[in-house]
């Protein structure tokens, strides 16, 4: 939201929760307010409609409100906030908007004005609990966002950049009435206290009150150092078994996204879309350091392989290559292991694109069943032939049948000289499909496992039906009900990337680290 105002030709914008009415002293006060001929932040909170009638000492408000209702202003808006670049919080995600006021104030680009005696907006009653119970909305301190998010603010916070301070003068002002018109009031030492109270629900800490004082926890281009000594900033990074215990859903399934720095952007896009479907029970298998940083920096629930593949190329690692081997036994590997930890698993890769979330449909297909996409091409005939189980998408459940099936096929495919998808048909379907039933299931008769092979109209691969090559390759899907679809049957990091984004069926701007809303042009398109 910050970034679409920055590129607005507005000469004011104005940032407040939806549920907050504005009042019209608001627009009176920004009507003066732009006159001042420098850069400027107003920052204001709202107040509860059933305390109007208290006595209650303007000063109290912005100490007990925490991030609800807060009213935030700013003119010149393509001019710089602050002076790092604004992370990019998980949305809905702890406190952002108080995290944002404080490094305006540091950075020390512009004026800030605390208008909180002022009665500028209103929110209803239901607002302050409607958000449930944990700590009014934020996120509790102990769970990964909130770790996350904190990590961001450290990591991305102005006072590491200290280069930008210009100013010597306090840039805080307090905002009061006096009479028919408003007074100025600059505080000459600026504290925590005064402007905004830091607990231990905000995520920003600091030693002592003032401003200048502020716990040196930046570390500019790198991960924070944590450690085990320092319980406040301990948390990141997770174990994976704590990253399944926080992201997994009401029945203990989890999303497995696994990439290297060749599918950054491409993983991103996966995830921006996930987001967007409000899917937030994934997590991220890292395959390099690299994509492991920018994934903790992204505020992702990423863990590193600790047994990563070598030699993963940039450009040439898709299918059939050494370097497309070596990456695809590590997915299989990593499953295993959550399913032993009590975990489904619904492993996707990241060259898929979601319409819609599958999590419900193939969990109802019950235990002992293993449900995969397949990679027939043809529009008829059986979906089950030999080596046409796609090990790039398919739901494991944490059932002893499938546990045992899995164990054999990471066996396999560790003895083996090509990629593990020949391992998950061999093992699971016999070979050359000995154990096939029927079009469309195999029957692994030691462990009584059966596996789906998925209706290509829910999950159609990359050569089904030519959809990749349609001109409206969303529309098409929605005739069939796709829940995803494959970027697969192309050879080429860079053919993917351009096919999906000729698709439309991207969601993620790497210039800006933003995710795109792509389903707004598909509105637009109906």
């Amino acid at each position: 939201m910050v970034a679409r105002a920055q590129s607005s030709d507005s000469d004011i914008c104005v940032l407040v929760d939806a549920d907050v009415v504005l009042l019209p002293e608001t627009v009176t006060l920004l009507t003066k307010f732009s006159r001042i001929d420098r850069d400027w932040l107003l920052v204001s909170m709202s107040r509860n409609t059933s305390s109007l009638n208290e006595e209650i000492p303007a000063g109290k408000w912005a100490a007990d409100s925490g991030d609800r209702g807060l009213i935030m202003a700013w003119n010149n808006p393509r001019n710089p906030l602050l002076g790092s670049v604004l992370p990019s919080f998980l949305y809905g995600r702890g406190a952002h908007s108080w995290w944002m006021a404080h490094e305006v104030l540091s950075s020390e680009m512009r004026l800030v004005f605390d208008a909180s005696n002022l009665v500028l907006g209103l929110y209803p009653e239901e607002f302050s609990t409607k958000r449930g119970s944990r700590n009014s909305g934020r996120l509790l301190d102990g769970s990964w966002e909130y770790r996350a998010n904190r990590h961001l603010a450290a990591v991305y916070g102005s006072y590491c950049y200290p280069s930008l301070r210009r100013h010597h003068s306090p840039m805080l002002y307090e905002v009061v009435k006096h009479s028919e018109d408003y007074m100025l009031r600059k505080v000459e030492e600026p504290t925590f206290s005064n402007f905004i109270k830091i607990g231990k629900e905000h995520i920003v800490h600091a030693e002592g009150d003032s401003l200048r004082k502020k716990e040196n926890i930046c570390l500019p281009g790198h991960l924070l150092n944590y450690s085990s000594e320092n319980p406040e900033a301990a948390g990141v990074p997770y174990s994976l078994g704590m990253l399944l215990q926080f992201v997994a859903d009401q029945n203990r399934s989890i999303v497995l996204g696994v990439a290297g720095a060749s599918y950054r952007d491409m993983l991103m896009s996966w995830v921006c879309r996930l987001r967007h479907l409000g899917v937030t029970n994934f997590v991220v298998c890292a395959l390099d350091q690299e994509t492991y940083e920018f994934s903790i920096l992204q505020g992702l629930p990423v863990f590193r392989d600790t047994l990563p593949p070598k030699n993963v190329s940039f450009d040439n690692c898709h299918f059939g290559t050494q370097c497309f081997k070596r990456v695809t036994k590590v997915k299989s590997r990593i499953v295993l292991k959550i399913l032993r930890m009590g975990y489904n698993v619904l492993l996707s890769d990241v060259d898929i694109y979601w319409f819609h979330n599958p999590l419900q449909f193939l969990h109802s297909l019950g235990p002992a069943t293993f449900a995969a996409q397949t990679d027939e091409y043809n529009e008829t005939g059986p979906i089950n032939l030999p080596r046409r189980l796609n090990s790039g998408f398919y739901y494991a459940r944490s059932d002893h049948a499938t546990i045992t099936a899995m164990e054999m096929v990471v066996k396999h495919a560790t003895k083996s000289n090509s990629s593990e998808q020949p391992s998950f048909y061999d093992i699971l379907c016999g070979k050359e499909g000995v154990n096939r039933l029927g079009d469309d299931r195999c029957l692994e008769r030691s462990t009584n496992l059966t596996i789906m092979f998925l209706n290509r109209d829910l999950f159609p691969n990359g050569a089904y039906r030519g959809l990749w090559e349609r001109r409206d390759v969303r529309s098409a899907c929605k005739e069939l009900g796709c829940f995803v679809i494959h970027n697969n049957w192309v050879n080429g990091r860079k053919k993917k990337l351009l096919r999906q984004m000729a698709s439309g069926l991207w969601d993620y701007d790497p210039s800006s680290r933003m995710c795109l809303h792509s389903w707004l042009m598909q509105v637009a398109s109906e």
